[in-house]
This record gives C-alpha cells, structure tokens and sequence, in this order.
C-alpha cells in the first residue's frame, strides 16, 4: 500500500474512533449504557444494525465459501435475514421492552426461569465470542493477504484495534457504539462497491463470469461450474443433502442470529418506540442484502477468473491485490478496519450487558451494590470479552473455511436456544420446559458434533441424522420434543406468575421498575400513515426476496 492509502485508512477510521471516545464521555447511568435511554431513531439503529451484521469475518467467509460452494449461501443473508428481524423486532424485542427488561436472557427468565436465563447467558457468551475469533482471523488474513504486514506487525495491529474499540466500547455503552457504527456502515459500503466494480470489470461482467463458469468442471460433481450460481444445485459437503434442507439450516441460522444474538437485540431495545424498533430492524436487514450478495458474488467472479486458487478465504485480498489501484486499497482496507471495529464494539457490549445482569448480578453480586458499581462491571466485562476471541483461533485455524467453524458450532446450543425463544414466544408451555427444552437440544448437538469431529465418532449414526445441514432442523426437533414432554409433565404456563424471583438482585429490580413504558410510535395522532406501517413493509419486502430467489438464484 502506498502512503495515499495509510492516509485514507487513518483518516476515515481515526475520525470514527474519535467520534466514538467523544461519545463516551456522557455516559453514567446503566440506562445510559444498557439502552442508550431509549432514544435512539430507526435509521441510525438500522445503520448500526447493518455494520453489526456485515462484520468483516462476513466479507472475507462469504467471498471464499462461495468460490468452493456457490451462491447457495445467500439464503442465510436474503430471505433468512427477513424472517430472523421479523422475529426479533416484531415478537421478541417488544415483548422485552414492555416488560421492563434490558437483554433477551431477561426475557426467558421471566417466562421459563432463572436456570434458563443463566443458561442462555453462557450460551451466548460461547456463540458470540466464537464470532470474534473469525473477525480476528480474516483481519490477520487481510493484514498479511491485502497490506502485506509481517506476522508480527499484523498481530500488534489487531490487539491495538481491540484495545481502542474495548476503550470507547467500554465508557460510552450503547449510544456510542449505535453512532460509530452507523458512520462505519458508511464507510463499509463504499469499500464494498469499489471492490465489486473493480473484479465485475475484470471478468467481463456477468455473462464473462457465466461464459468462463460454464467452461469449467466441478470435480466433485463433474457438471459444469456454473451451478455455483443456483442454490438449488448445491447439495451438501458429499453431494446427497437436499437444496431444500440446506435453506431452511440458512433460515435456521439467520433467525438464531437476530433472535439469541443479543448485538443486535440489544440496538433494538434501545428505539425510542416501537415502530422505530420495526422500521430500524427492516432497514438494517435491507441494506444489509445487496452488499452480501456483492461480497458473495465476488467469490463466483474469483472463481471464473482463478479455477485453481488453493486458500480460498485469502481470495478477497487477493482480488483486492490485483485489481485495485492507488487510493481505492485504501479505501477497502478502511471498509474492512470498520467492519471489524463496528462488530468488535457490537459484542463487547453486548456480551458485557449479559454477564453483568445475566452472570453477575444474577449468581455473583451483593444485593445491595448501587448503579454506579455494575456500570463500572460492564465497563471492565468489555475487555474481558473481546480478548475471548483469541481462544478460538486454533479451532478457526483447523477448519477449511471460516464458515465451515462456524456451522460446527451453531447446531449444538444456538439452535436449541433460538427453539425456546419462539416456544415462548408462540406457544403457552410450561416455565420448566424451557430448561428441558435447551438440554435436550443441546445433548442432541453435541452427539452430532461429536459424530461429525470426531475419528472415533459413533460411525453407526447415519448422516442424515448428524450430517451439518440436517443437525440444524434436528436440534429444533429435539428442543421443541423436551419442551412438549416437559409441557405435558407439568402442564400449561400460568402466565399470572411473577416475572422476576423473589431472591432476585435489588439492583435488577430497581433498574427495571425505572425504565418508562416505551411508546408505540412517535407520530401524532392514531400512527404512521399506511406506506410506512413496518407490518405491511415486512410483507412487500420477504414477498421480493422470494420471487428473486425463485426466479434468478433458485
């Protein structure tokens, strides 16, 4: 890289930063940190939204697991995308703000209990962590592929950029990261384009991409490689899973993201009303699509133009590499320092809400510590959390793809948990099913982990009971069994039951009894006019989303 390209990285990304340690200044209160008073509009929480989800482990997974499986995967950030934010906006996300409760682990512990809440705490501190290290990785890959940094310099690099996230993460809470995020959304999308436009060129548009596909051969199939271009040719790691299976794991996974992901539920529950919440959640979920299908597709154009490229989650440095001039590798790499930035705060905040009022205040803390005493917790939690992240590098390391680790991972306690968040939500069973509910899921998943991982794994399991698109739908088989068994055990939930336990933390109480009911919306009058009621939006947009999947992608 030239001068001209450290000096638009520094600038963009220094500026955000800055911002982001101004911010921080203001911020006291748990309110404050937690939800940002709830006075945050839809479009900055849909810009938040939308950096948080394109994290930079995304731009470079999506572009090499592409190249080697096709486009299949945009199921997970197209119609899967829609349907999680309508879970979380819609029915979860309000659900918790008119009870009065700051994270989604509140939300099972006032329907399910408090063993659920805690249990869901860890989970998510295990899911959301194991994120970090796929963000830390593919900016090592970045660092080393695109820059050209040493090992060493690379490293020192990533740890410096966590610490500052950590800092202004840490002192300004939600309000400050909402803000960074959204300028580095900004940022994001312009590196993206630059970078598309540049690999569209080279290989002569789509039809050049399409003509120099249709030339080549899958070996694994032997048909020609233009099925990369159609989810409904892909059919698995051995080549017997079907299409349909493969997107409804997608879906799995997107509504597991947008609802047991507290990075994003979190940004909701900060709305200054419901509709904001709504409308937030669409709009990040919208912008969100065409820069995945552009980092996708990226990986298909690689392919057309290098067949044989051995490593490929280094491809997206290596098209950076090629074909991007003076300036314009500057500004990706500032994309990509954004993309990391926007998601390291994201989790760090997040996950430090969790433990501080799902872990701590729930198993560790004195009754009677003040607000002052669990701010000073989150803030301390930050670090703690995002320096998580490099534990699982080895794991990441071992694995073909980044996104192949994270499969791995998913179907053992994510989807279990996504399970009982829409048992509770949909459904009247009983407190206790909760529990059973996650525990049979999650005892199924690591059968299957272990099955799948392991040399000497329970060979007699076939593998479409085990295999890693049909674990997905099977751990909510089995979550959704131990909650029915659980129901019929005990019998229907008595919603009349108390929220909250009696031997709750004083300081979860008291944090909840202070927070004002959250309005409906901030028009005057009876609500938005008709064109922008989010119920009608939602419909319009997942109606496009399929017709496109059907008629081009399918």
């Amino acid at each position: 890289m030239t001068a001209l390209d450290w000096i638009i990285v520094l600038v963009l990304n220094g500026s955000v930063l800055g911002i982001g340690f101004y911010l921080a200044r203001g911020t006291h209160s748990s309110q404050e940190w937690f939800l940002g008073r709830r006075s945050l509009a839809w479009w900055a929480i849909g810009l938040s939204m939308f950096a948080t989800n394109v994290d930079n482990a995304d731009l470079v997974s999506l572009t090499g697991t592409s190249y080697k499986e096709g486009l299949h995967i945009l199921m997970v950030h197209v119609t899967g995308s829609l349907v999680g934010v309508i879970l979380a906006a819609f029915f979860l996300a309000p659900a918790i703000s008119r009870a009065g409760q700051y994270t989604n682990a509140e939300y099972l512990e006032a329907r399910f209990g408090p063993a659920t809440r805690v249990l869901s705490a860890f989970i998510q501190l295990q899911y959301r962590s194991s994120i970090l290290g796929l963000m830390i990785w593919s900016i090592f890959l970045l660092l080393t592929g695109l820059v050209g940094m040493s090992t060493t310099m690379a490293w020192t690099f990533i740890v410096l950029l966590v610490i500052a996230a950590a800092i202004y993460t840490s002192w300004g809470g939600l309000r400050s990261v909402v803000v960074t995020d959204a300028l580095q959304g900004i940022i994001m999308m312009a590196g993206m384009i630059v970078i598309f436009l540049a690999v569209w060129k080279a290989a002569g548009g789509w039809s050049g991409m399409e003509t120099a596909l249709e030339a080549q051969t899958l070996a694994e199939s032997g048909k020609p490689a233009s099925d990369l271009l159609h989810m409904g040719r892909y059919h698995g790691d051995n080549g017997n899973t079907s299409p349909w299976i493969v997107a409804l794991g997608w879906i799995i996974i997107a509504a597991g993201y947008w609802t047991v992901n507290h990075s994003q539920v979190m940004r909701l529950l900060g709305a200054r009303s419901l509709w904001d919440m709504k409308m937030a959640a669409l709009f990040g979920a919208t912008i969100s699509i065409p820069i995945m299908v552009c980092s996708a597709s990226l990986g298909v154009f690689g392919r057309s133009l290098f067949p044989d490229f051995a490593q490929p989650d280094q491809l997206y440095p290596h098209l950076a590499n090629l074909y991007l001039g003076i300036g314009l590798k500057g500004l990706v790499v500032a994309a990509i320092v954004a993309a990391a930035v926007s998601t390291f705060d994201s989790i760090g905040s997040s996950l430090s809400a969790v433990f501080t009022r799902d872990i701590y205040a729930r198993l560790i803390s004195k009754k009677d510590a003040g607000d002052t005493h669990y701010v000073k917790v989150s803030r301390y939690a930050t670090f703690a959390v995002l320096a998580s992240g490099f534990l699982y590098l080895p794991f990441i390391q071992s694995k073909d793809t980044m996104l192949k680790a994270l499969l791995t991972l998913i179907p053992v306690f994510v989807t279990p948990l996504l399970t009982i968040y829409l048992v509770g939500i949909f459904t009247k069973a009983h407190r206790r099913s909760g529990l059973w509910g996650i525990v049979a899921g999650a005892t199924y998943g690591m059968i299957a982990l272990w099955d799948r991982e392991s040399e000497t794994g329970a060979t007699w399991l076939a593998e479409w009971f085990t295999g890693r698109w049909v674990a997905l739908p099977w751990a909510m088989i089995f979550a959704g069994l131990g909650a029915l068994i659980a129901t019929m055990l005990y019998g229907k939930w008595n919603g009349d039951e108390p929220a909250v336990q009696e031997n709750a933390n004083q300081w979860l109480k008291e944090s909840s009894e202070d927070l004002a009911p959250i309005p409906e919306h901030p028009f005057p009058g009876e609500g938005p006019p008709i064109y922008l009621r989010p119920g009608l939006i939602a419909g319009v947009l997942l109606a496009i989303t399929l017709i496109i999947t059907a008629l081009f992608l399918w």
